[in-house]
């Protein structure tokens, strides 16, 4: 049966947690506070046994650390047992949500704009409002108020529409962390779907920068490498490649020492490990660029 605009939709909620951030309790309480949706939550222990959980929340214990990517599809399918709810929300345990109806008027989003397969909120930090960059999911970012279609996602707190994320494969697990949304979303694109951006709804999220770590570079750059060989078509490769290699190296001028992890993951890359090769019709990549982001960039 269609959801009408009344139902109170059925949401799955999916945290992530290695029981070494402090901010996960008021995460945790933000989430179960929601109000005008039927909500059920688990928390997967990315390599540990989920610890300070509310007893009402399911908790999921795995074996080894296998990535955020891959943590999430275990999460995802573990609530998919039992049916399954209309949405699923991918949550940062150390986000917030400030408000009782935030996860309620992201499903009213979604159920407004029916060809999108997820809705973005905002996410700011909770003690200065600002939105960094990398949390606005288009190329122009100086306004993060602007709402729209988008054709990229910030993957730490994104509502998805199950049954797109199960038709198109869910996340790319071995990617274990970062650019994993890219992936998703341009298989979303070539769906026939898209992605929109509710910048009135917003989520606090501590603005830390991953930049200063070397880990955060090199995965970056062998995660670009991987969407480029699973989803463009052939010509656009090189070109998406040699564009961020021209990117990355003007950003790292006022650091250089972190080309060396970046160009070490860009090799890496490029060695292989990407796996399926399913790439994106010519129609999909017209359409991105008419939605603003041509998939050079």
């Amino acid at each position: 049966m269609t959801p009408t605009d009344t139902a109170l939709a059925a949401v799955d909620a999916v945290v992530l947690t290695m029981n070494d951030c402090p901010e996960q309790a008021r995460a945790l309480r933000s989430l179960l506070a929601q109000e005008g949706v039927d909500l059920r939550v688990v928390v997967v222990g990315n390599g540990v046994q989920p610890e300070d959980v509310p007893a009402s929340v399911a908790t999921l214990a795995l074996p080894e650390n296998v990535g955020i990517p891959e943590g999430r599809n275990i999460g995802a399918r573990a609530l998919a047992e039992d049916g399954g709810g209309e949405f699923v929300f991918f949550f940062d345990n150390d986000a917030h949500l400030p408000a009782l109806d935030t996860l309620a008027r992201l499903v009213e989003e979604a159920r407004r704009h029916l060809r999108t397969a997820w809705v973005q909120p905002r996410i700011a930090d909770p003690d200065t409002g600002v939105t960094v960059r990398r949390w606005v999911p288009r190329l122009r970012t100086a306004d993060p108020d602007r709402p729209g279609t988008v054709a990229a996602m910030a993957e730490g707190v994104v509502l998805v529409r199950r049954r797109a994320f199960e038709q198109v494969g869910g996340w790319p697990g071995h990617f274990f962390l970062y650019h994993e949304g890219f992936d998703l979303a341009l298989r979303c694109w070539d769906a026939g779907l898209t992605g929109y951006y509710a910048p009135q709804v917003v989520v606090h999220h501590p603005a830390s920068d991953p930049a200063r770590h070397a880990l955060y570079q090199r995965l970056v750059a062998r995660n670009r490498v991987w969407v480029a060989y699973r989803r463009l078509p052939a010509p656009l490769v090189p070109l998406y490649i040699a564009t961020w290699v021209a990117i990355t190296v003007l950003r790292a001028r006022r650091a250089p020492r972190t080309l060396t992890p970046w160009f070490s993951g860009l090799w890496e890359g490029l060695r292989g490990g990407h796996g399926e090769r399913r790439p994106i019709s010519w129609h999909t990549a017209w359409r991105l660029t008419q939605a603003g982001r041509p998939p050079v960039i």
